[in-house]
């Protein structure tokens, strides 16, 4: 019998992230040009099939005996269902250029594990995608063969490993209280705030691939170590897929605001000190999906449709610098913003991708980022949560610093480094060139956007959310003329931290410090018990069992020698021959005996005497 059979009443012939497996497993086989025009194909098949979609087709599967949902298909997964493969042709058309066919065939794959995540009907098929992003999502890291490369994925796998095994242990814990019905992917808020073991697990496990403040440290080493496209395919899954779960597992938890403003709060200060400039917008992302997590514990409709929607305009702003990062990188094989500087003058076309990417993140209007940011920033004045709209807007006007200014300044312009190197590949150009589009695009029409949403961006008064409100855009772009403001200021002063060779320490310090120390103490003390016991053993128990065995053959053959000598059966004189003889053989037969035999006749000893028992 096969172990995965489709079930009888299945609405759907096949997943869809089906065109994405079939392309990586392919690309895998293939070389050269025709393995990177899978980069291509794979995803426009899977949007022509998502779009075929209609809402409630589901499809159920038997896999060991289990029946599992596979596939559901509802406004929130058909959205990111578009988005990821979106994500993925802009990423693959980035990468054409390459001929490794581990990144080609795990990039396809690892955004096919994204679309399963989407489109998972219950906790098992989500915990079956969930483990395989993992999986899949390291070569991206692997695939730069450095040393620092290595430890980084390893120590990125040892997080999202983790994340799949806490995922696990909360379905099982809430299995075992709810039977079947806790397979379903329902809303655990309420479980949450009753203190429910398995839906803390579960939120934890989510929280890891969001990057939760003290859990996100794989994000910041993971990208800043990944190849020159790695970056690109990374920051568009992992993270998205966890706040698509957020929104479907947590909504309105009030946790969430908690977590969701230190996340956009924290990251502020490490990005304003790091020199790497990959790293500078590894921390900027965390402070976005700090946005999305505020609106998903908000709650409201407009709220949770604010951060679903800076989720898709994220992944392509975020994408965007990326991108002019990576092809700075792909040039120089350098990306700190102490070696550069200047490169506007032989990559113009870069930087003028990088800026449109640098003004959506900033919320400019016009630009998408305002379009989304500001859907979730109006939802937290209207509810009354006004110290959290306060906290969000220094955050706001954070991002404008480090990701709206410092990057491309740095990176572009700032002093002349002297560096001129070629324009980036046409096939990157090509891909910076849709995200720009895109970038304007949305923040110019929102309308489109605002319809794919699950709740259409409607407002309490059933009215459509329209952002381009005059109070909106004034209140926004005096936010941005006073963080521009501010920044010019402290560079006039020469009071903005300047761009040098350093290494910032993140608060996974403490507990790799903290880990070595643990592992020395314990080494130590097991070291020193082990001597210990070593000593006891060897030196008392074994020795004194090693006189007595010795001891005991030769009183033992000496008893019997007199017997046989007073019966006769020896000679007077060869009585001391006898013993002497005895005497060597018990010599020559004796073995010390180790720890390990002691140890074995002592537990066959206890065996016989619970057997008797």
């Amino acid at each position: 019998m096969n172990l995965m059979t489709l079930a009888s009443g299945a609405d759907l012939g096949a997943h869809p992230a089906m065109a994405l497996i079939i392309g990586g497993i392919l690309a895998a086989f293939l070389r050269g040009r025709a393995a990177s025009l899978f980069l291509v194909l794979a995803p426009v098949l899977g949007l022509w099939f998502v779009w075929t979609l209609e809402v409630g087709d589901s499809s159920t599967i038997v896999l060991f005996g289990q029946e599992i949902q596979g596939v559901f298909v509802d406004r929130q997964a058909k959205l990111f269902g578009y988005l990821f493969h979106l994500a993925a042709l802009i990423a693959g058309i980035y990468s054409f250029h390459l001929r490794d066919p581990w990144q080609v065939s795990m990039g396809l794959l690892y955004a096919a594990t994204a679309v399963g995540v989407a489109f998972s009907g219950d906790m098992l098929s989500l915990f079956l995608w969930w483990e395989g992003l993992a999986i899949t999502s390291v070569f991206q890291i692997w695939c730069r063969r450095t040393e620092r490369s290595e430890q980084a994925g390893f120590r990125y796998l040892f997080f999202h490993i983790s994340s799949g095994l806490l995922l696990l242990a909360g379905i099982v814990f809430r299995y075992h209280e709810e039977g079947e019905k806790a397979f379903a992917l329902d809303s655990l808020t309420n479980a949450l705030e009753s203190g429910d073991v398995g839906a803390v697990l579960i939120l934890l496990a989510i929280g890891i691939k969001a990057a939760f403040p003290g859990l996100h440290v794989w994000l910041k080493d993971g990208y800043a170590e990944a190849t020159a496209t790695g970056p690109v395919w990374l920051c568009a899954f992992t993270t998205k897929a966890a706040v698509c779960m957020l929104a479907r597992l947590f909504p309105g938890a009030d946790v969430l605001m908690v977590v969701g403003v230190s996340m956009a709060m924290f990251p502020i200060f490490f990005a304003v000190i790091e020199n790497d400039l990959r790293r500078v917008l590894c921390y900027s992302k965390i402070n976005q999906i700090g946005f999305m997590v505020v609106g998903i514990g908000i709650g409201t409709e407009l709220a949770m449709d604010g951060a679903i929607a800076h989720v898709f305009t994220h992944v392509i702003y975020k994408g965007l610098l990326f991108m002019s990062m990576g092809a700075v990188l792909l040039r120089l094989k350098e990306i700190r913003g102490s070696e550069l500087g200047g490169l506007y003058k032989s990559m113009p076309w870069t930087t003028g991708f990088c800026i449109i990417g640098a003004a959506s993140i900033s919320a400019f209007p016009l630009f998408s980022g305002f379009v989304s940011k500001s859907m979730i920033m109006v939802e937290a004045a209207t509810q009354g949560h006004h110290l959290l709209w306060f906290l969000l807007l220094f955050a706001a006007a954070g991002v404008v610093e480090h990701a709206g200014i410092k990057v491309p300044y740095f990176a572009f312009f700032s002093h002349d480094s002297g560096l001129r190197p070629k324009e980036a590949p046409v096939n990157m150009l090509i891909a910076m060139g849709i995200s720009s589009f895109l970038c304007i695009f949305l923040g110019c029409n929102p309308a489109w956007l605002y319809e794919l949403l699950p709740n259409k961006a409607l407002m309490s008064d059933g009215s459509v959310y329209y952002p381009y409100d005059f109070t909106h855009v004034i209140n926004q772009t005096q936010l941005l003329l006073f963080a521009m403001l501010a920044v010019t200021f402290l560079m006039l002063r020469k009071a903005y931290p300047p761009e040098t060779r350093s290494i910032n320490l993140d608060v996974d310090w403490f507990y790799r410090k903290g880990g070595r120390i643990f592992l020395k103490s314990m080494s130590l003390f097991w070291n020193r018990l082990n001597e210990r016991a070593h000593s006891f053993f060897i030196g008392k128990v074994v020795g004194a069992v090693t006189e007595f065995t010795k001891a005991g053959h030769v009183r033992v053959l000496e008893f019997l020698s007199d017997p046989m000598h007073e019966l006769g059966l020896l000679g007077t004189d060869t009585k001391a021959k006898a013993k002497n003889k005895l005497s060597k053989r018990t010599g020559l037969g004796l073995h010390q005996v180790g720890l390990t035999a002691l140890f074995g006749i002592l537990f066959l000893v206890g065996f016989l005497i619970l057997a008797l028992y």
